[in-house]
């Protein structure tokens, strides 16, 4: 087993070929296209770091300070980092910075809340009115919440709708659970429950109270005690209320809606206006742990794992199981993980079918589409490989214009 960083164009560490295989889909679960089955999944061939290494340059160039990467592959460790960290002192970005991971703390309320369904707390099936009554319309079950199928209005769509004031507003506010449910139920439901995926941070917003009414416990502490430790997570946090990230960190900063317009410096927030949705704050290590050891059953029951991987359909690459993303590559392979946005930070972090190639790929900046879209380039190259040479272009992504906050609101 080697390890070691990763310089411009070169790669430390042997690479070793393994099955990576997809499973068919679960009983009752919606196919999402592109998916491979077990019997025809290719072999992985190594990352291609360069690739990887010109993901985070081009988010450079499309105007991210910094970005960052780190790809863990079968014991073997790869770091790369671009940019800058920190704008006022012009310190560089590494791949060991913490940073706010956004939505990607959706995974860990669903884990936290598929734990309590394996001891029989939960079912997942029943009206989340059943533990918190009077909550929601009585149609909308657990289920719903954790795979974006409730309908429950997304109430960042009105609170970001103007990108730098929206955050300022809030940047230093404390928000109840019951508050930010109540601005989503000002609103009409977006779809009927069960029938469709529709992306919202109210669902796991609700899923939190659900974990502090059946534990008794904050979501701080179940986070801890049921992932942080069980996995020896050593840069990962829940800090909420509090403002300021924990140790060394790259700030992240806000671009403005208006052209031209100076970035924002947006590291210290409550992130209350997100909380179980979006505020944990972690490392590219400690996210390729996490996804690596949830794909590999130390999290969950092997049937909890199944459940959150039945698939609703996001588009033609995409699919949502619970509180889990899956994205399907031009090679064949489909990863598991999630997206994550706060202002300042885009997180894209995934893992491999058998959780033993993991990448996090980190841009310090939000509000800008062409940054969006650049990440997930990184997965075709840690996942994919180098092209043949004689291979047409790869089949690209659908073009996303819509980020993990406000998702009702497109950014270019």
């Amino acid at each position: 087993m080697l390890s070691g960083k990763v310089g411009k164009g070169t790669a430390l560490g042997a690479v070793v070929l393994s099955l990576l295989t997809v499973p068919a889909q679960s009983a009752g679960a919606a196919p999402v296209p592109g998916g491979t089955t077990a019997s025809h999944a290719p072999r992985t061939p190594a990352p291609d770091l360069d690739q990887v290494r010109a993901t985070l340059t081009s988010a450079l160039a499309n105007g991210a300070p910094g970005a960052m990467a780190r790809v863990d592959d079968h014991g073997t460790v790869h770091r790369l980092a671009e940019g800058v960290g920190d704008r006022a002192t012009g310190r560089a970005i590494t791949a060991d910075d913490r940073f706010r991971v956004g939505s990607v703390t959706k995974s860990f309320s669903a884990v936290v809340l598929l734990q309590l369904v394996d001891e029989g707390e939960l079912d997942l099936d029943a009206p989340v009115n059943t533990y918190l009554p009077g909550l929601l319309d009585q149609r909308i079950t657990v289920r719903h919440l954790l795979s974006h199928r409730s309908g429950l209005y997304d109430y960042t769509n009105d609170m970001f709708a103007r990108t730098v004031p929206g955050f300022e507003a809030v940047r230093n506010r404390v928000f109840s659970h019951q508050e930010l449910v109540d601005l989503s139920l000002a609103k009409p439901l977006t779809v009927t429950p069960g029938s469709a995926y529709s992306y919202s941070n109210t669902n796991f917003v609700v899923a939190g109270m659900l974990i502090e009414k059946l534990t008794g416990n904050t979501v701080h502490t179940e986070y801890r005690e049921r992932i942080i430790n069980r996995l020896g997570l050593r840069d990962t946090f829940y800090v909420h209320p509090a403002t300021a990230m924990p140790a060394r960190h790259a700030k992240g900063y806000l671009r403005p809606d208006e052209a031209g317009a100076p970035l924002v410096d947006s590291t210290r927030q409550t992130v209350s206006w997100a909380q179980s949705a979006g505020a944990v704050i972690s490392s590219t290590r400690d996210l390729n742990t996490f996804f690596s050891a949830l794909l590999r059953g130390r999290l969950t029951s092997a049937a909890q794992l199944e459940q959150m991987r039945q698939w609703t359909p996001v588009n033609a690459t995409q699919g949502y199981g619970l509180g889990l993303r899956r994205r399907d590559l031009s090679c064949g392979v489909s990863v598991y993980g999630h997206t994550g946005t706060v202002q300042g930070y885009y997180t894209t972090s995934f893992t491999s079918q058998d959780g033993r190639r993991s990448i996090t790929a980190v841009a310090n900046t939000s509000n800008n589409g062409t940054v969006l879209n650049t990440l997930p380039r990184a997965l075709e190259a840690a996942f994919c490989g180098k092209p043949a040479p004689a291979a047409s272009a790869r089949s690209s992504a659908p073009v996303e214009r819509y980020e993990d906050i406000a998702p009702g609101i497109a950014r270019d």
